[in-house]
C-alpha cells in the first residue's frame, strides 16, 4: 500500500516524504504572503496574481482565453475577475476591430502602481534563498525545474514556459549540455529559464 508523505511514521523514515511536506509548507507560505498582500489592497488573491501577470507579460498573453489556461480557471471566472478589476479602475480593455467580443487587457496607471508593489510579496521567501551558496542555488533550481517538468508532463500544470518544454531547447541524452537554438548558444544551468517570453511549445 502506498504511503502518504503526511504519515509521520513514513515521513520520519524517508527523506522523499520530508521533501514533499517541505514543499507543501512553502506553498502554504506563498498562500499566506499572497493573502496578506491582497488584504492590504482590498483585492482577492487571484486579482493580485492577475495584476502581477499583466505587469510582466506581453499582449498576446493578456487575453481571457490565455489567462484561463495560465491560472487553470474557467473563462467565466477570469472574465468576472477582469470586470471587477476594470470597475476598480485597475485595468482597461482594447477590443479587436474584427471581433468586439475579443479584447486585450492593459494595466491602468493605478493598476500598474499596485502591481509593482504587490509583485514583491515573495520577499520573505527571497531572503533565505539569497543566503544560499551558488552551488546550492544551482542544485535547487535544477531540482525544482525537474519537478515542474514532471508535473507538466503529468498534466497537473497546464501552462509552462520553461526551457525543457520549448521547441528551441536541445540537450544530450543525459539531460546535460543545454542549448537554445533561438539564441544559438549553449546555456549554463543558471541560464535555464522558468518563464521565457520567447517560449514556443514543442510538439
Amino acid at each position: 500500500m502506498e504511503k502518504s508523505p503526511f504519515d509521520l511514521s513514513y515521513q520520519n523514515q524517508h527523506i522523499d516524504g520530508k521533501i514533499v511536506v517541505a514543499l507543501e509548507r512553502i506553498s502554504q507560505a506563498f498562500r499566506v504572503l499572497l493573502w496578506n498582500e491582497s488584504k492590504e489592497h482590498s483585492l482577492s488573491p487571484i486579482q493580485v496574481q492577475l495584476l502581477i501577470f499583466l505587469l510582466h507579460h506581453g499582449e498576446i498573453k493578456r487575453k481571457v482565453s490565455y489567462l484561463a489556461k495560465e491560472f487553470n480557471m474557467t473563462k467565466a471566472t477570469i472574465s468576472d475577475t477582469i470586470k471587477t478589476l476594470e470597475h476598480k479602475g485597475l485595468i482597461t480593455k482594447t477590443h479587436e476591430s474584427l471581433d468586439t467580443r475579443s479584447y486585450t487587457i492593459h494595466l491602468s496607471d493605478k493598476g500598474r502602481a499596485i502591481a509593482c508593489q504587490t509583485a514583491l510579496f515573495t520577499r520573505e521567501l527571497q531572503t533565505p534563498i539569497d543566503k544560499l551558496s551558488a552551488d546550492d542555488k544551482d542544485n535547487l533550481l535544477m531540482s525544482l525545474i525537474g519537478i515542474i517538468h514532471h508535473l507538466t508532463k503529468a498534466g497537473v500544470i497546464t501552462v509552462q514556459r520553461m526551457c525543457f518544454t520549448c521547441l528551441y531547447y536541445r540537450s544530450n541524452q543525459y539531460g546535460a549540455a543545454h542549448y537554445c537554438q533561438l539564441l544559438n548558444k549553449k546555456l549554463e544551468q543558471t541560464e535555464l529559464r522558468v518563464d521565457c517570453a520567447e517560449h514556443t511549445y514543442a510538439d
